[in-house]
């Protein structure tokens, strides 16, 4: 079994969660209608950024390596999926990114019937509507679980770092000169606005099942690893489909600092930051870029720290060991989030335009 397996079994159930907490959002009127405007902006919002790779099965995975039954953890990927939905549209806002129709494309490599087209969603509806969905409904899912009240705080507090640290690891991304980024601060910066979010959803995973403060540790920081190794597969995915945000966006990846890094002297490194400053308004400057950045040498640099970032999300795994069924199908997405996808470019390859389309920042759903 592999994640989207499992996501295709528990996909109904996850849906009606969000459902059920939508419902609920605000009390009802009394003009004996169900309408309400927040309801239908998150519903928009939600048919608007869709996410691309099923995700939200990560605390099901948890709290099934913990306790054998993934089940009980529905709510929390319920809550992923909704706390991601904000994120990510936030994140294109931060990207100064107009709000576009996603592409309506089914989980990879899931097939599944295709969703109805999105709803239009203007920028001030989609706004308030993350709101909504990246804090008041995670908020009324984790007070809706049957747990004690003191776990409700654990949760509710793991909800508050998720936000504080994946903002400040974004903020710190939109901030970064890349002539003064260097692989260790882009990493930092990773660890922060994709792996705090996934070492959010794991640790509370984690606590729902019951897990002691150790084991909840391990895996908070199983999920600050495996936010690092999803970015990069996310920066990857932004250069094959070919809208190269990133470069449109002057944006200090990984893959860049590698390549400033190995540059082989001074004139090289200033020609790289050129390019990347042309890449905002060129398409031949973002080609001439994308060559460098798709070298063999660089791309043997990124490997080899790619499988050391694997590596360290294995080893976690082999500390917490747990039920060997989801076990393994937590090392298999930790496989797939760990793929080489890059190959070198020939000799002065072009680079395809990007398409209006967005990726989601990570989760994804």
């Amino acid at each position: 079994m592999t994640y989207v397996d499992l996501h295709r079994q528990v996909s109904l159930d996850i849906e009606t969660e969000i459902q059920t907490a939508i419902a609920g959002l605000v009390p009802a009127s009394g003009t004996g209608t169900n309408k309400s405007a927040a309801k239908s902006a998150v519903t928009k919002l939600l048919r608007h950024q869709k996410l691309r790779h099923p995700l939200s099965v990560l605390p099901m995975l948890v709290h099934g390596i913990e306790t054998g039954n993934p089940a009980p953890a529905v709510p929390l990927a319920a809550l992923h999926v909704l706390w991601w939905t904000s994120a990510c549209y936030l994140d294109d806002l931060a990207d100064a990114h107009e709000p576009q129709a996603a592409p309506q494309t089914a989980p990879h490599p899931a097939p599944t019937p295709a969703p109805p087209p999105p709803s239009t969603i203007d920028r001030n509806e989609a706004l308030l509507a993350s709101v909504l969905s990246g804090t008041v409904l995670p908020l009324r899912i984790v007070r809706s679980l049957p747990v004690p009240a003191s776990v409700h705080g654990l949760l509710t507090a793991e909800i508050a770092t998720g936000w504080a640290v994946g903002i400040e690891g974004q903020l710190t991304d939109i901030a970064t000169d890349p002539s003064r980024a260097t692989p260790q601060s882009v990493i930092t910066g990773y660890r922060g606005k994709s792996g705090g979010p996934y070492s959010m959803i794991t640790a509370m995973a984690a606590i729902l099942a019951g897990a002691d403060a150790s084991r909840v540790g391990h895996w908070r920081e199983f999920g600050y690893v495996f936010g690092i190794l999803w970015q990069i597969f996310n920066d990857q995915e932004d250069i094959l489909s070919g809208r190269n945000e990133d470069l449109l966006n002057g944006t200090a990846t990984y893959l860049l600092t590698c390549a400033l890094e190995d540059s082989p002297d001074r004139a090289a490194r200033e020609r790289v930051l050129a390019l990347c400053t042309a890449a905002r308004n060129s398409g031949a400057a973002r080609a001439e870029l994308a060559r460098i950045l798709l070298s063999p040498a660089v791309l043997h640099r990124y490997r080899t720290d790619l499988e050391a970032f694997r590596a360290d999300a294995h080893r976690i795994l082999g500390v917490l060991g747990g039920d060997d069924r989801y076990l393994a199908v937590l090392r298999h997405l930790v496989d797939h989030a760990a793929a080489m996808l890059l190959r070198p470019a020939p000799d002065r390859q072009s680079v395809p335009e990007p398409v209006p389309a967005r990726t989601a920042l990570v989760q994804p759903a």
